[in-house]
Formats: structure tokens, C-alpha cells, sequence
């Protein structure tokens, strides 16, 4: 078999590449960190196992622990939203980008409206409604969700039960070095500048 040319190979990557390049692994690829929206998602999309109601959901999701990183919670809904297209006393319809999850679906998966054809790195995407963490401010008995079968978003009655996909933010990656790793990192450093000393004199 013939040797790809360098300018074909580029071609070729450049044709493979796909919309999630944005998502790199975190937790050993429990979650998976959005590097253009500052999110982290839990790999798992449906690691609750069931429906729940709003409430319920987000309690859920306050209450992971997932390899000692907690803070998790539901994606928020951004309104108004221009990007969607209904626009009246609220946001809604396809293309919402501005909402969190409607990011995730638009934007780095590529999805269009009305189907999802890609899920990226992640497991058990449900083919149905998602949960938002916003409420509606007119009605407290309401929610927002997202449809991550079709990427329709609106809001339900919170007794209502969904699905729920944990998220955080920014880089759960992105850990400090300890302090005592500083210590420990300057003092070597000092005992190599020493020791380059000594053997001048």
C-alpha cells in the first residue's frame, strides 16, 4: 500500500476530525471536561438509573461524590436566550445554544434540530428529556429541560419525572499543587544550586 503524501494525511485528519474535540478526559474518563464552554460532565448520562422529578434531581446531583470531587449539580438554562427559535415572554423551541446542555448538544456534539446523532464520549445519553437545575421564575410549579433527542427545550411541571446528567463547573482537572510540593520542588532546587557550587570551588 502506498505512503499517504503529509498534505493527504492532513486532508484526512482534518475530514476525520470530529465536533467533540473539544471534550478531554477527566477522572480517568468518569467525566469529560468541555475546554470552549469551562464544564465538566460526568461521563455517565444517566448515572442516576432512573427518572426523577425536578426536586429529587437535583438533590441527586448535589450529593455525588464521584472519585472524592463533589459540587455537582444540573446544567443551567440561560433566558432570554436569542439563539432559540420561539422567542416571547421566554426563550424556547430548537437551537438554544445558550443554555448549558443545549450547548453540549449544538455546539460541541454537533448535533442538529430534531435528531441527535452524536453522543461523543459519553454512555447512556438518554433519547428523551433532560432536567435543567432552572426553574421558572413565573411559576414556581415549573422547570426547563432539554430534549437531548431532539434539541427542544421548554419548561414542564417539576413533579413530572426526567432524566438527569450531573455537571461542574470549570476543570475538575485542574488541580493545585500542594504547597508542600512547592516546598519540596524549591528545596531540591536549592540543594542542585549547592551542589554546583561545591564543585566550582
Amino acid at each position: 500500500m502506498k505512503p499517504l503524501s503529509l498534505s493527504s494525511a492532513i486532508t484526512l485528519l482534518i475530514l476525520s476530525g470530529n465536533v467533540s474535540a473539544s471534550l478531554e478526559s477527566r477522572l480517568q474518563g468518569l467525566a469529560y471536561y468541555d475546554t470552549e464552554a469551562d464544564l465538566t460532565w460526568l461521563a455517565d448520562a444517566n448515572a442516576a438509573g432512573v427518572k426523577l422529578n425536578w426536586n429529587d434531581a437535583n438533590q441527586w446531583a448535589l450529593g455525588l461524590n464521584v472519585s472524592g470531587i463533589t459540587g455537582w449539580r444540573l446544567a443551567d438554562t440561560v433566558q432570554p436566550d436569542a439563539s432559540c427559535d420561539v422567542q416571547g415572554g421566554a426563550s424556547f423551541g430548537y437551537n438554544c445554544s445558550g443554555s448549558e446542555m443545549g450547548n453540549l448538544f449544538y455546539n460541541t456534539l454537533g448535533n442538529n434540530a430534531g435528531e441527535l446523532t452524536n453522543t461523543g464520549p459519553f454512555s447512556q445519553v438518554q433519547s428523551y428529556l433532560y432536567w435543567s437545575a432552572t426553574d421558572d421564575p413565573a411559576d414556581d410549579s415549573l422547570a426547563w429541560y432539554f430534549g437531548m433527542q431532539d434539541g427542544y427545550q421548554d419548561v414542564y411541571d417539576i413533579s413530572n419525572t426526567k432524566y438527569a446528567w450531573a455537571v461542574q463547573s470549570g476543570d475538575i482537572g485542574a488541580v493545585p499543587v500542594p504547597a508542600a510540593a512547592w516546598l519540596f520542588g524549591s528545596g531540591l532546587l536549592g540543594l542542585a544550586s549547592l551542589a554546583r557550587r561545591n564543585k566550582r570551588g
